[in-house]
């Protein structure tokens, strides 16, 4: 198993600056994703890892190898390509030998291996077929056969999803965490997509400008985001601007007043008394009842009342938007019981390990 380790990496095409001094450590075995818009920079880091793009400036290790003046060819790595890049006039198991025929393996050695990566990728029963005889889905898991054939040091894999359809994107996430979970080589994932990075990575940098805004396990990300950009890009949240009350706790809270409470919220070291700080809280993260209900609020969270304004049915949840002294708050109720809420006055409860500060 190989490490990676970028240092301080930067590159510029003319005048424009594509990726702006990032440093990253990967752990062998892990599977770790870039994350962001179009044209954030984590496409370009793909390719100087993969060696299709030298870096301006920086270091590129693989293990303790610099492989950073190294050609493509020789840094040993594979590669998942978004179109998944197989010959058509070649059958599957010829695709996925491809590689192995340009490093001169012996027959029986490649044979092994072609039957070994097809049956990780559960694809042998389609070793005679050409590609334009396979679903998008198959294609894909010949794509990832073709680049875990030769035992690469790394795998990169390039949006590999974003063809496909939402059932079966969902299918191939299972697929790619179960093949890094048996193979346990290093994978680096480049994807625009939120819930691949929450529901696949071991550690996600979230990109914005060719800079990391946040890097970190995905829960961490999720929960606890640093800045105003991570919270709005990694999932749906509110936000609310307060002045601090008082000094910062132990545990890291403290109260800020906001306009439709004042809140215990979880700030940062450098915070202090009197500072104006940006609130983020999560829809699921708040409790909705009507005001005339028995049910206690939990315990230590802080109460407000208001009006929902609108009620979204969405099966598995709803969405209530509920307007508290002229802001708009929004909530997702999971598995709701109620018809709506629409029209009726309503109980939030925000618990104040879910209201975090950011910066702006």
């Amino acid at each position: 198993m190989t490490s990676l380790r970028l240092t301080n990496i930067r590159k510029t095409f003319d005048q424009a600056v594509a990726v702006d001094d990032v440093s990253i450590e990967v752990p062998s075995g892990s599977l770790f994703f870039l994350l962001g818009s179009s044209g954030c920079g984590k496409t370009t880091i793909l390719r100087m890892i993969a060696g299709f793009v030298q870096p301006t400036a920086g270091k590129i290790f693989f293990g303790d190898r610099d492989v950073t003046a190294l050609s493509a060819e020789k840094r040993n790595a594979g590669m998942v390509f978004q179109n998944y890049a197989l010959w058509p006039h070649m059958t599957v198991s010829q695709n996925v030998g491809f590689g192995l025929d340009i490093r001169r393996m012996p027959s029986a050695e490649k044979k092994k291996r072609i039957g070994e990566s097809l049956e990780l990728v559960r694809m042998s029963q389609y070793a005679d077929r050409l590609p334009n005889q396979l679903s998008g889905g198959q294609q894909q898991r010949v794509a990832l056969a073709r680049a875990i054939a030769f035992r690469p040091d790394l795998l990169l894999l390039d949006e590999p999803l974003s063809n496909l359809d939402a059932k079966l994107r969902l299918e191939m996430r299972s697929e790619i965490r179960r093949i890094s979970n048996e193979l346990r080589i290093t994978m680096i994932y480049v994807t625009h997509d939120q819930y691949e990075a929450l529901s696949l990575a071991d550690q996600i940098a979230v990109m914005s400008a060719g800079k990391i805004e946040q890097l970190g396990a995905p829960r961490d990300i999720y929960q606890r985001p640093r800045t105003r950009f991570v919270a709005e890009f990694i999932g749906e949240t509110n936000f609310l601007t307060g002045n601090i009350q008082g000094a910062r706790d132990a545990q890291g809270f403290a109260e800020v007043v906001t306009p439709i409470a004042t809140m215990r919220a979880i700030v940062a070291a450098s915070k202090k008394a009197g500072d104006r700080i940006t609130l983020s809280i999560r829809p699921e993260a708040i409790t909705v009842q009507e005001v005339e209900s028995t049910t206690n609020s939990v315990a230590g969270s802080t109460v407000v009342l208001g009006k929902c304004v609108e009620s979204t049915y969405l099966g598995a949840y709803a969405q209530h938007t509920v307007e508290v002294n002229g802001h708009r708050i929004k909530v997702f109720e999971v598995n709701p019981h109620s018809s709506s809420f629409e029209g009726k006055q309503v109980r939030l409860s925000i618990v104040a390990n879910q209201v975090v500060g950011v910066e702006e």
